[in-house]
């Protein structure tokens, strides 16, 4: 029982020590667990700093990577451009136009496979999430309706790059002027 007795009356002053400490004590206890605290969040902030960094680096490479092969790719179209106009080519028409519809055609599909889709729109109603009206004009087509395409539009991967500059219907038919009915009926006496 002694040993029991004993055993309690050594921890009750060891407990009392933590207990029973000064207030110097208590602060310098603290200013270390503050020091520990921001060492770990200065740490944690340069590393999440040297994190967006690489990302940033990183989407950047990659930027630089996808247009380096588009560009290769368009290299391609470039030397087929200047092996149609060699003067020897130029010679032969026939071949010369047929060398600038595949040309044509190849421009297509290195644009086909980026996610390049030219937008429709002769004839079409008129949409301004599609088309940037440039003028409006009297046609034979009902109001509101594409009568000609200025500039070509395109969409990449479902993303409109480039609306489709044209010129829309007003819905009033086009009226024949003086000078083509004067020619006109010039044309017809002189016959």
């Amino acid at each position: 029982m002694t040993d029991i007795k004993q055993t309690k009356s050594e921890e009750t002053p060891q407990t009392e020590k933590k207990k029973k400490l000064t207030l110097s004590e208590k602060y310098n206890q603290l200013q270390v667990e503050y020091d520990e605290l921001k060492d770990r969040w200065m740490r944690g902030a340069a590393e999440f700093e040297n994190f967006r960094k690489r990302t940033f680096t990183e989407k950047a490479d990659w930027i630089k990577n996808a247009t380096e092969r588009l560009v290769l790719e368009l290299c391609d179209v470039v030397d087929n451009f200047e092996r149609a106009l060699h003067p020897e080519v130029e010679k032969n028409r026939e071949a010369f136009e047929k060398g600038i519809k595949l040309i044509f055609q190849q421009l297509e599909a290195v644009l086909k496979k980026e996610g390049v889709k030219k937008i429709n729109a002769l004839g079409e109603e008129f949409d301004p999430n599609f088309h940037e009206a440039l003028a409006h004009i009297p046609s034979e087509l009902e109001e509101n309706k594409i009568v000609a395409v200025i500039q070509n539009g395109y969409i990449m991967n479902e993303k409109i790059i480039r609306p489709v500059r044209v010129a829309v219907s007003n819905g009033e038919k086009p009226k024949k002027s003086k000078e083509k009915l004067a020619a006109n009926k010039t044309n017809k006496n002189e016959q």
